[in-house]
């Protein structure tokens, strides 16, 4: 009786599919742009806005290097401007600065009061109005989601003085998407930046840069 031979099966695997698996991975790590930017936050003609841990937002300009157009020249002429938004929608509004009291917000590096506390504010002695800043009583430049351009907040008001800017670099730098930056850490609510987010986009202000911070600053 002859022996029952057995058919050997074919033991090479077919890497055709892997090989395409591969490819289609290679492709997508190449063209896909990195999620961290690596582009620096300017020093100059630059709009901040800071969101504090509790959910405050405040608000810091920076003018040019120049001479003409430096911060203080910028942010004289930013106040200026709020009070024209402010009065659009207030008309029958008192608001009106000395120009001691312009002279004194042009100085500041960062400020977020209600306008119609802006004035007493800027006539406290220095520590005082620092200790108001970080004050319970504060809440902060107000912002609330608000989708209805034709009637701002006074969020969107201070974007748009800053926007009708005397520093056309500045203006130019919000359209191009490098002159407004939004900072906050680990501990704010996220919450609070996506309204300043919809706030910015609402107003058509769709670049802008977006930079957290890993540790807080006691980190």
């Amino acid at each position: 009786m002859g022996k029952v031979k057995i058919k050997k099966k074919e033991t090479r695997i077919d890497m055709t599919a892997m090989s395409d698996v591969t490819v289609l991975l290679l492709t997508f790590f190449m063209i896909t742009p990195p999620s961290v930017a690596e582009e620096k936050v300017p020093d100059a003609n630059l709009l901040s806005v800071l969101v504090s841990p509790q959910g405050k937002v405040f608000l810091e300009v920076l003018g040019s290097k120049d001479s003409t157009m430096k911060s203080e020249t910028v942010r004289a002429d930013l106040l200026k401007n709020m009070v024209a938004e402010y009065k659009k929608t207030h008309p029958s509004a008192n608001l009106a600065f000395t120009n001691k009291e312009i002279e004194t917000f042009s100085k500041l590096n960062a400020f977020g009061v209600p306008i119609t506390k802006m004035k007493e504010w800027l006539n406290l002695e220095p520590d005082q109005r620092d200790k108001f800043l970080e004050s319970e009583q504060n809440p902060g430049v107000p912002i609330n989601m608000n989708e209805d351009p034709n009637n701002p907040n006074e969020f969107q008001m201070w974007i748009r003085a800053a926007y009708n800017s005397v520093n056309p670099e500045l203006q130019e730098a919000m359209v191009k998407g490098r002159g407004i930056a939004i900072k906050a850490d680990q501990t704010t609510p996220y919450s609070v930046v996506n309204v300043v987010m919809d706030n910015l986009q609402t107003m058509k202000m769709n670049k802008f840069s977006l930079m957290t911070a890993l540790k807080t600053s006691e980190e």
